[in-house]
């Protein structure tokens, strides 16, 4: 499996490519950021994003897109822009049909680490240990996006399995939902078949001749 992760961010969205299988060392394909100035236009910020998402799917082709879920912070400006990052490479990879999946931070940090709370240090030197690399990669950014990647990788032989449970207990309820609707029809026609069936008219009774008379 060949996964590109991304970290989002307006002025340094990291993107990282890992490749390999859970249970097998892993192989980084490629690891980097894509910049936009700060004082540049909005549109023009998410642009240059799009266009650098591009260039390393073009380059990398991979199979699933994982990036950062974003959720709340106390800085309003910085999560909103984080969220427009994430919603321009997750248009990018829907667009050529890539799947995508979202991670949030904790789940990143404890799959690489082992502890939902560790800090940008220890997930860059996991990173490094775990992709056999001479140093963290620079900056925080690019070792978060290769972490990203890597957590897509390990969690989903999990993930799949769960899906596949759940979609397999949605089928079984829709099975029985259908068998009990055809149920219900099925007694409701019998119903209404015997309601309308003509009733049997009782056979006519013999005369009996009179007392005292022989016929």
């Amino acid at each position: 499996m060949r996964v590109l992760g991304v970290d989002p961010g307006l002025t340094r969205c990291g993107v990282g490519v890992v490749e390999g299988v859970a249970g097998r060392p892993l192989t980084m394909r490629g690891v980097g950021v894509v910049r936009t100035p700060a004082d540049a236009d909005l549109g023009h910020r998410l642009v240059a994003i799009e266009q650098g998402i591009e260039e390393w799917l073009d380059r990398h082709r991979p199979e699933v897109l994982a990036v950062e879920r974003v959720f709340s912070q106390h800085n309003v400006r910085t999560v909103m822009g984080t969220a427009q990052a994430s919603a321009v490479a997750m248009l990018c990879a829907s667009r050529r049909g890539i799947p995508v999946a979202l991670h949030t931070p904790s789940e990143v940090k404890a799959a690489v680490t082992g502890s939902g709370r560790a800090d940008k240090a220890q997930v860059g030197a996991m990173v490094t240990r775990l992709l056999r690399l001479d140093a963290p990669p620079r900056p925080a950014d690019a070792a978060d996006a290769l972490a990203l990647a890597i957590c897509h990788i390990w969690r989903a032989p999990a993930q799949n399995r769960l899906q596949q449970a759940v979609a397999q207990n949605r089928l079984q309820q829709a099975t029985a939902r259908h068998a009990q609707q055809t149920q219900r029809i099925t007694t409701a026609q019998q119903s209404h078949r015997a309601q309308r069936a003509p009733q049997a008219q009782p056979a006519p009774q013999a005369q009996q001749a009179p007392k005292g008379r022989t016929p």
